[in-house]
Order: C-alpha cells, then sequence, then structure tokens
C-alpha cells in the first residue's frame, strides 16, 4: 500500500483537466461523455476522454486513453485518478471506471490509490482502487513489483 495524499490544488488540477477532456470526448452512440485525468508520480496530469466506434467494443475509455498519455510521457506509475462523467445528476449512479478500465488502473496504481467521480458541476464520491476492484490480480502476482 501507497501512504499517497491527495492535495487539494492536486485534486483540482485533475478536476479542471477531466472536465476539459469530457468537452472533447466523440460520444454519437451513447451519448454518454467521460473524460479522465491521471496523475502520475512525477506530479503530471495526464487526460484522457472516451472515444466510441460504430463496431462498439473497438472504442476507446476516458480511463484508458488519459493512461496511454501517461506512459507515452514516460510515466508508468498513477497515484490518482478523477472521472467526469453525466452520472451524480437527477439521482443517478456517479461514473466509475468500467471493470476492464479499473484492471488497467491496477497495473498501473496501489490498491489504495483514490479515485475520485465529478460531474459538470459537483465533484461526488472518493473511492480506492481496492473498493472498486476487490481482491486484484496486479503486476506483483508476476513478480513485477
Amino acid at each position: 500500500m501507497s501512504t499517497f495524499t491527495l492535495t487539494e490544488p492536486q485534486q483540482q488540477a485533475l478536476l479542471h483537466a477531466a472536465r476539459s477532456a469530457q468537452r472533447q470526448a466523440y460520444a454519437p452512440y451513447s451519448h454518454y461523455p467521460v473524460g479522465a485525468a491521471v496523475l502520475d508520480d512525477q506530479g503530471r496530469i495526464h487526460a484522457g476522454c472516451n472515444v466510441e466506434n460504430a463496431a462498439y467494443p473497438e472504442g476507446l475509455c476516458a480511463e484508458a486513453s488519459a493512461l496511454a498519455a501517461m506512459v507515452l510521457a514516460g510515466s508508468t506509475r498513477a497515484l490518482a485518478v478523477l472521472v467526469v462523467g453525466q452520472g451524480g445528476q437527477n439521482n443517478s449512479a456517479w461514473t466509475t471506471p468500467c471493470g476492464g478500465c479499473r484492471q488497467k488502473l491496477r497495473e498501473f496504481g496501489a490498491p489504495d490509490m483514490p479515485i475520485l467521480s465529478a460531474n459538470d458541476t459537483t465533484l461526488g464520491p472518493r473511492y480506492t482502487l481496492s473498493a472498486l476492484l476487490p481482491e486484484s490480480f496486479g503486476p506483483e502476482h508476476l513478480g513485477n513489483t
């Protein structure tokens, strides 16, 4: 377990990056734009948005595209994630990473990594990766820690 604590300025920077990314989402099929921002171990923020495709399984999730941007920038360690979607409005569930993205996040983040949710007006619940993906399988299972 890490001992990382997300500061208020980091949280606000993640929120701003994820909301900006959400505005760039390409979601003509679901009409559910999502933005995500990842804070890496060098203090940099990497954003991504969902990019849908007519062949549905070929689209990209916002979290996956943010992780790809992080790796492209030379980092392989995520410290925190913030996801912005339409959830939390009109009593709907908050947007959290899908199952596949939870596993992708596990590749780069500790089980206690904070994952925050938000919409276009409000910061929502805060989770840990282990709360969203309990008893997960990670790199340490393969001796890659």
